[in-house]
């Protein structure tokens, strides 16, 4: 049993980093819009008629709605909890699971959740980056000598770090607002593109012919790609302790006011993406949808770029907390000293040690089923389910009371599924895959 107790207030963790007068609490709620869109969409979208592929018409656009209409539910509930003890802000996910599962077991439920997500997107948008920058040179320059997949992997790690040296999520407002941008940019080319080519000769919508044990682990792993396209809850509480708050004006209007932006934003890009790129390319359709739009080739060779300026600034946006989270650790434990040694010497370790596993397992498509069924699913679906109907407790049967919980069923369900199909797919390309290329 999770036990309820809550810590009374003046035990509560608070750091004094984060203060009202800190320059880190002066943003307005349209950063909350475009920081949340930048960590939301990303490389997943891409990635969605591929699931559906696998899931079908009706199966897959009910996922899809389902999910979109159950994380805003959970974003909101990580909103209002933000600030749901008096006086005191939780600006970090483990700082409300402390509160909510109690000082020992708080962040052994959380911390793991939090950084499997933000590790992990930062890994598969490595992949990303690279794979798009190899793309639009192969466009760009069709004579070119071609350079390995690995080689544009490192080219794109090497960006951040310089860009992981700029110190918090303010400083990187510039370069999440263009992300965002860019986010909205290619998600049109790549439905525009779609709707524009047409449906392709003989084009089939039956599902991928495959063994049926195959087949299972594949809609698993669909599963665990449409998860993953809904992962901004890792760092929400983070963007939400950037903006200003007092009791006349919470924190939580501005915020839920990005927030909404930021869903409105998600739906113009996911559902057209989605529907009509499985539309044109039926089971054929790539694990990055841009692979299958060849025309014309100055376009689809900007789409590539603009998905190599948006994971530059996802990256950042994940990498933040994680930052915060390693320098706080060394300063305590090994009483360094704050300041650009200690920033240089931990983010450049986090930023070769992503290059790394991501020129490794390049495989972007099970990589975001693997991650979004063992990180997205918990962190989004049903993590602030649970944390809501501890601190909240909301009585039996009510309608809030069962909201919550059959997220935390379907949220269970899909983190399984997804975990398990993802890991497997994983496991059966890279026994014919050829490291390093």
């Amino acid at each position: 049993m999770v036990s309820t107790s809550q810590p009374p207030k003046e035990t509560l963790h608070v750091d004094q980093k984060w203060k009202e007068e800190d320059p880190t609490r002066r943003a307005k709620w349209w950063y909350a819009t475009f920081h949340s869109v930048t960590a939301m969409i990303g490389a997943g979208v891409l990635s969605l008629p591929y699931a559906m592929a696998y899931l079908g018409w009706g199966p897959g656009t009910m996922v899809l709605f389902v999910s979109w209409c159950m994380t805003l539910n959970t974003m909101w509930q990580m909103i209002q909890l933000h600030e749901c003890v008096a006086g005191t802000r939780f600006d970090r996910y483990i700082d409300l699971g402390r509160y909510a599962f109690g000082e020992k077991l708080g962040p052994w439920i959380v911390l793991p959740q939090q950084l499997i997500v933000q590790v992990g997107c930062d890994i598969v948008y490595m992949v990303t980056g690279g794979k798009c920058m190899k793309k639009f040179m192969e466009m760009a320059c069709v004579n070119c000598f071609e350079v390995k997949q690995s080689y544009w992997i490192l080219i794109f790690g090497s960006i951040h770090f310089f860009l992981s040296q700029l110190p918090n999520f303010n400083s990187v407002a510039g370069v999440s607002l263009a992300a965002a941008i860019m986010s909205l940019s290619y998600s049109t080319i790549a439905w525009v593109g779609s709707l524009s080519r047409g449906r392709i000769e003989n084009v089939s919508y039956a599902y991928k012919e495959t063994s049926v044990q195959d087949s299972m682990f594949r809609v698993f792993n669909a599963l665990g790609q449409i998860s993953f396209a809904f992962a901004g809850h890792a760092v929400v509480l983070e963007i939400q302790a950037t903006i200003p708050s007092t009791p006349e004006k919470p924190s939580r209007v501005p915020m839920w006011k990005g927030a909404m932006g930021a869903y409105f934003i998600n739906a113009i890009c996911y559902f057209p993406v989605a529907l009509i790129g499985y539309w044109a390319f039926g089971q054929d359709v790539e694990d990055n949808v841009l692979l299958n739009l060849k025309k014309p080739a100055w376009l689809i060779a900007s789409a590539n770029l603009m998905v190599v300026v948006h994971v530059i600034g996802s990256y950042q946006v994940y990498a933040m907390p994680v930052f915060d989270m390693l320098e706080r650790m060394i300063r305590k434990r090994f009483n360094f000293p704050d300041g650009f040694c200690l920033r240089f010497i931990t983010r450049s370790a986090y930023v070769a040690f992503t290059i790394f596993i991501g020129v490794t397992f390049p495989f972007f498509g099970d990589l975001l089923g693997f991650f979004g069924g063992f990180g997205f699913a918990p962190t989004s679906y049903f993590l602030p389910s649970i944390m809501w109907l501890v601190i909240k407790k909301p009585k039996r049967y009510s309608c809030n009371w069962l909201i919550n919980w059959a997220s935390i069923f379907v949220g269970v369900f899909i983190m399984l599924a997804s975990t398990v199909g993802g890991l497997r797919n994983i496991i059966t390309d890279a026994s014919t895959y050829t490291f390093y290329t």
